[in-house]
């Protein structure tokens, strides 16, 4: 009698026998997949206690032409420049990064050995009096170098290489000594108004605030005291950011992270007399750039008169986006003007107009005789973007669609006046020393933009830091090409 007759009891083994409808859908072997003809349903030969098909090979999952497609070409794009279409050379790439590197003498990496014989007895073999006679011709932040480079000349000069540095005249000197300490700090800041170097009270925590909001990062007796008020740079309305956070960014950048804080940690977002304004920080090449973005909502058809009242505020007639210091030098103001007169006026849609207006809509549905709600071009005067010739500061006009968000139930779009800055706030190490700010606070004369940044501008480098994609791509030209002096003494700015 048979194992399938009903007669019979089925053993255990039987029912741990795999299923014939497993074998079915079972293709032959992987070379099967490669040729259509060889492809059949037949079952696969198995034993009774090892099916052969276990030890057969998963065959590989189709892929869809499209992923086959960039399969096939990530190899070769893999080293395209998004930018140029060339073909990167990661070999030249490590080279030129090893030739650009810079030697500093502040550096905290820097390890070496002098071998050389010690020289204090040459040192001193000369009098005292020769000593001060050298000294004479040199400054007094030399001087005091000097004296603090060994035991034996601190011995020959005394303490009036000291004395000389603490007089009110040699205040600069002063700071530019200090500011040689920097590196052996990292709990303390270099304090301006008092000229010495206080420990920080929120180490790792500073953070940004508003001008309204008294924020000391370390204990000073003058943080109250408004006639020697530390340096700071004006960013708009209520907005300003002190020197002490230009070193604490820089600072983390040239020597390490405790040093002072990141530069993401900086940027806000907030609102003014329905201006939107929001801000961005970067260190490039040990220098601190800012990126300021101004937007306010612009209706159509504005005077003379409602045109001031949008740009400027009452309170000083400073505009309300954010400008440097010379800003009525030049054409900065005409060229927001010009921009608003480029907003779409809407169709008139009372009496016989509006009849004509509708009737070509329904004759020509495609085409909108209303251009109200497009985006509107921009002349060849408001369209390129602007460099003020005295500072390293960019600007970039716009008229864009951006979402009124003031009912949340309708969901509605308007032109708005886009105004976006980008500075060079400098490196940070001190308000005189750094050409940078000196410049966007109009504390100089004797910076030219056009001269120091040559072809580059500031908003490529800054944009180019977060996205290959959306660098501005408009021509810059000079924000005062009649080379205007005078701010608020001439009548033409308002």
């Amino acid at each position: 009698m048979s194992n399938d007759s009903p007669g019979r009891k089925r053993s255990f083994t039987n029912w741990l026998k795999p299923k014939k409808s497993r074998q079915t859908l079972r293709k032959r072997g992987a070379e099967s997949l490669m040729s259509a003809s060889t492809t059949t349903l037949a079952s696969v030969h198995t034993s009774y206690y090892r099916p052969s098909y276990e030890h057969e090979p998963v065959p590989p999952l189709p892929i869809a032409p499209l992923q086959a497609h960039r399969e096939k070409y990530r190899d070769a794009t893999s080293r395209i420049d998004t930018q140029l279409g060339e073909n990167r050379d990661y070999t030249a790439i490590l080279h030129a990064l090893s030739l650009q590197e810079t030697f500093d003498a502040n550096d905290v990496r820097r390890t070496g050995r002098d071998n050389r014989p010690p020289g204090d007895k040459a040192i001193a073999s000369l009098s005292w009096q020769l000593w001060r006679c050298i000294t004479d011709y040199l400054d007094p932040k030399s001087t005091v170098c000097l004296a603090l480079a060994s035991r034996t000349l601190y011995r020959r000069l005394g303490r009036r290489p000291f004395t000389m540095l603490e007089l009110p005249e040699n205040y600069g000197y002063k700071i530019e000594f200090l500011n040689l300490l920097d590196v052996y700090l990292p709990h303390h800041l270099l304090c301006f108004p008092c000229g010495k170097y206080h420990r920080r009270t929120q180490e790792g925590q500073e953070k940004l605030q508003s001008a309204r909001v008294l924020n000391p990062l370390f204990a000073c007796p003058n943080e109250r005291n408004m006639v020697r008020r530390p340096p700071r740079h004006r960013i708009a309305h209520g907005r300003n950011i002190p020197f002490a956070f230009v070193q604490l960014t820089t600072r983390a950048h040239r020597f390490s992270p405790r040093y002072g804080i990141p530069a993401d940690s900086l940027g806000r977002r907030w609102k003014h007399d329905e201006w939107t304004l929001a801000t961005r920080y970067y260190v490039h090449e040990g220098r601190l750039l800012m990126r300021v973005i101004s937007q306010r909502f612009a209706p159509c058809g504005l005077p003379p008169s409602g045109k001031r009242l949008l740009l400027y505020s009452r309170d000083d007639y400073w505009p309300f986006f954010s400008a440097c210091a010379h800003w009525r030098d030049g054409e900065l103001m005409n060229v927001c003007k010009c921009a608003l007169d480029h907003v779409p006026v809407p169709r008139d849609t009372g009496g016989l107009q509006g009849i004509e207006g509708k009737f070509k809509d329904a004759i020509r549905p495609g085409t909108r005789s209303d251009n109200s709600f497009g985006i509107p071009s921009q002349c060849s005067r408001c369209q390129p973007m602007r460099r003020c010739p005295f500072c390293p500061t960019e600007y970039q006009i716009e008229i864009k669609l951006a979402e009124d968000r003031r009912d949340p139930r309708a969901v509605s779009f308007r032109h708005a006046l886009v105004v976006t800055r980008w500075s060079d706030l400098g490196d940070g190490s001190t308000p005189s020393l750094s050409q940078e700010w000196a410049a966007c606070n109009g504390e100089t004369d004797e910076y030219d933009s056009f001269k120091r940044l040559g072809k580059r501008a500031i908003s490529g480098i800054f944009e180019s830091a977060f996205t290959h994609d959306t660098i501005p791509g408009r021509r810059i030209i000079s924000m005062n090409p009649d080379n205007k002096r005078g701010g608020e003494k001439r009548n033409d700015w308002y």
